[in-house]
């Protein structure tokens, strides 16, 4: 199996072979052949058809499959970013997942107080293979919410890499990407849980996981 082979295979996560999801992938690409073109319509689908909100139920695992997430409508970076990975292999496009951490600037002083700090660990986007070679896009925040926050909006191409922009409009930092832990064919979520413990604490780890087994992990738009 070559490397865009190992790309192009439904996971635990990413389960692009699902019927829901193949079908869905078909109906956004439509009638073109154009894998750019393709790319892109994806790309557009998953920043605004599944709004982002950062608190989005984040365990168990099973939170993480693309069709639980496509069927919810709301996720986070990571979540999107698989949705977008799943869609991808289901019209042919090798995809795989980016891990990195990074710091937010505009991040909301709520947000701040939860987590304790405006790193945020373990923040995923995606590559998809175009042409000859691998292109990076981040699609978690949709239009509405950069709109509403001033954030910088993600524009893809379907050629050049789109990931945050290092400062606003007005020139403001936005955000900074200070590790990168690699590239995925899924999540790897014993490392991402071990990652937000040594970084936020146990104590709110195990809250987070509380609220979300039990449904609670509601609140406003923010964040990354």
């Amino acid at each position: 199996m070559t490397d865009t082979q190992k790309y192009l295979q439904a996971t635990q996560s990413i389960d692009s072979d699902n019927p829901r999801i193949i079908e869905l992938a078909a109906g956004i690409c439509g009638d073109t052949d154009d894998v750019h073109e393709k790319a892109r319509r994806l790309f557009m689908y998953v920043r605004d058809e599944i709004k982002y909100t950062v608190y989005a139920p984040m365990y168990p695992e099973s939170q993480y499959k693309a069709t639980t997430i496509i069927e919810r409508g709301l996720g986070y970076c990571v979540q999107k970013a698989v949705v977008l990975c799943a869609l991808a292999r289901a019209a042919g496009i090798p995809a795989r997942l980016v891990f990195a951490d990074i710091v937010n600037y505009a991040v909301s002083e709520t947000l701040i107080e939860m987590m304790g700090s405006n790193l945020f660990t373990y923040h995923s986007y995606s590559e998809m293979f175009l042409g000859d070679k691998w292109v990076q896009m981040t699609p978690a925040f949709d239009k509405g919410l950069s709109e509403e926050h001033g954030f910088p909006l993600v524009e893809f191409d379907g050629y050049q890499d789109a990931i945050f922009a290092p400062t606003d409009a007005r020139g403001n930092k936005f955000v900074e990407y200070i590790k990168h832990y690699g590239v995925f064919a899924d999540i790897p979520f014993g490392p991402m849980l071990q990652s937000w413990e040594d970084n936020y604490g146990k104590e709110r780890l195990d809250l987070w996981k509380k609220a979300s087994v039990m449904g609670s992990m509601s609140g406003s738009k923010g964040g990354i």
